[in-house]
Parts: structure tokens; sequence; C-alpha cells
């Protein structure tokens, strides 16, 4: 048995930001996390559906993110709700506060998974949606979901 078949690929993902937010360009960072955070993102057991990040002394933090105390951590967990260091390059986040200093943006993480036994991050730039954005989104996946439904399958 491999690396890849004894730990499953596990993904956490934001369901709820393309449903609020109109995602603009996204980046990949790194998390600093500790080892037994590690282990219970490896368990399934974090959330990311109300964090959002800030860049803070010319780094990028994320604020409440949940990662569930290790069961077995005992005096190594540390705080489920304590902000976190993304890694990215400084290019990036030179961009991205220059992005964040425009009024209406924010940035917010849609994906959490691991890339060579490393978690990532994936943020976006996010503008919020008004009532009526979010029901003409419903109502284009709707129509999708339809015109799929009555196409004929081609094999």
């Amino acid at each position: 048995m491999n690396k890849e078949q004894k730990h499953k690929n596990v993904s956490i993902t934001n369901r709820k930001a393309r449903h609020e937010y109109h995602i603009g360009e996204t980046f990949d960072a790194g998390l600093v996390l500790s080892g037994t955070e590690i282990k219970s993102i490896r368990a399934g057991q974090a959330s990311i559906t109300e964090s959002y990040c800030k860049v803070q002394d010319g780094e990028i933090w994320i604020h409440g993110m949940h990662i569930a105390p290790f069961e077995q951590g005992n005096r190594w967990n540390v705080d489920p709700l304590r902000p976190r260091k993304l890694l990215l390059r400084r290019s990036e986040i030179n961009r991205i506060s220059r992005q964040l200093a425009e009024k209406g943006l924010t940035l917010i993480p849609l994906k959490v998974f691991f890339n060579r036994g490393y978690a990532k991050i994936n943020v976006g730039l996010a503008r919020g949606k008004k009532l009526w954005d979010k029901r003409e989104s419903i109502a284009e996946r709707d129509s999708e979901r339809e015109r799929q439904r009555h196409e004929p399958e081609r094999y």
C-alpha cells in the first residue's frame, strides 16, 4: 500500500463561498500549523465556512478557521479558532494587499487540500453578491441542470 492509498485525499471546501460571492483571482497558499492541527485536518475535522483573511504587517492571516482539537493530542492541542499564517510569495502578498485596498473586495478561503503531504489553502479575491445575483445564479444552475437532463447521452 503506497502513501496515496494510505491517506485518502482530504479536501475541506467552503460551499457557501460561490453562492455568497463573485470569486475573482485565486491563490494557493501554504498554512503554518502545529502537528496536532495537521492530524485533525487529515481526519477531516476542520471548517472554513465562517473564516476570512486579513493582511497584517505585510503577512496574510486567516481568522475564524476552526480546526477541532486532536483526540490524542492532549497538552499539544492549541486553540481551535486561533489565527493562522498563510505562506505566499512577497509579490502575491503585495498584489493582494493592493487589490484589497479597493472598496468591496475581500479575501476568503475556498478550499483546504493536501499537495505532496503539505496542507495548502486556496483563497480567492471576492466581491459580495446582492440578493438578485444569488437568485440569478440559482436560476442559471437549474436551467443548466434541466438542459443536461433533456440532452441525449452521447457515447
